[in-house]
Formats: C-alpha cells, structure tokens, sequence
C-alpha cells in the first residue's frame, strides 16, 4: 500500500539529486511530500508557485517536481499528485499545475485526474540581466496540465486515490 509522508524540502531535493533524470532540485517550495511504502520513501513532490507569473494569483500551485526510484512501485507519481492536490486544496488552493516534456505519457497525471490544458513553446527563460543555468530540458515542447475544484467534480478522475 501507498500512502503520502510529510517531508521537508531539504529532503526532497536530496532525493531529487539522487534519482531525478533530467532536473535539478529546485530552490524553495511551498511544501514537499513524500511518498511511502512502508518500507521506506519511494516518491517526492515538491510544490511551489508557479514559474509563469501570469499563472501566480496566489490561488494556483504548481508540482515543481516529482521523482520516484527507478524500483519504487507502480503508482506513486499517481499518489504524490493526487496528495499534492488535496494538500492545496485544503490550504485553500483552487487549481494545480505541472509541465511534462512532450515525450513523456502523463499516464499518472491522467490516473490523478489532470487534463492537459496547454503546450509551450521552445524558447527560453533568459531574459536580460536574468540568464538561467542551462538544463537538459530546455529547448523541449512541455504539455502543462492542471486539476481544479471544478474538474474533480464534474467526475473526472479519483483526484489520486489509492486503492489496495
């Protein structure tokens, strides 16, 4: 059985560096939960506000990052998503964002209940007098998805429940 586990962000981000294929553990977050078995954790997310400032109205979040080993179970980035999601909601969070690079399924996204609700270009973050370290993501198509109060309840989706 999978169940979520408080965590700090120092914590996260160690398992970050450790296991995240292609991202670096990000800076700061709002709060970070881990993902357990009972054996141990098996997943991290981490939630922060969102990197687009269009998209921070202080009601919106956004999973900076999740990471699970490459032995953990099926399901954890179901459950961390769908924890991630009920932990803001009952922060008072109306809407949940995530990006995934084009290439990658959005299977537990889907299973969390997400939709895909745009597409990025591949241009860069630099702007002048505000260069961003290189990471192997950049230049790649990313699918934002979100989950809001309104599509859980119009029955899209368990919202990350897991069942045994």
């Amino acid at each position: 059985m999978l169940y979520p586990v408080p965590i700090t962000l120092r914590e996260a981000n160690r398992y970050v560096a450790e296991y995240h294929r292609h991202n670096k553990p990000p800076r700061g977050c709002k709060f970070a939960i881990g993902c357990s078995n009972g054996n141990g954790l098996v997943g991290v997310a981490i939630v922060g506000r969102p990197i687009a400032r269009n998209l921070d109205d202080t009601f919106t979040g956004e999973v900076l990052r999740t990471c699970v080993a490459p032995d953990s179970p099926k399901n954890v980035n179901s459950c961390l998503y769908g924890a991630c999601w009920r932990a803001w909601r009952g922060m008072g969070g109306r809407r949940l964002v995530t990006y995934t690079l084009e290439s990658e399924s959005g299977a537990s996204l889907r299973g969390a209940g997400w939709k895909i609700v745009a597409q990025t270009d591949t241009g860069t973050w630099d702007r002048k007098g505000r260069a961003r370290e290189w990471q192997p993501i950049y230049g790649q198509t990313k699918l934002r998805w979100e989950v809001t109060a309104d599509s859980l309840s119009a029955g899209s989706g368990n919202g990350g429940a897991v069942r045994d």
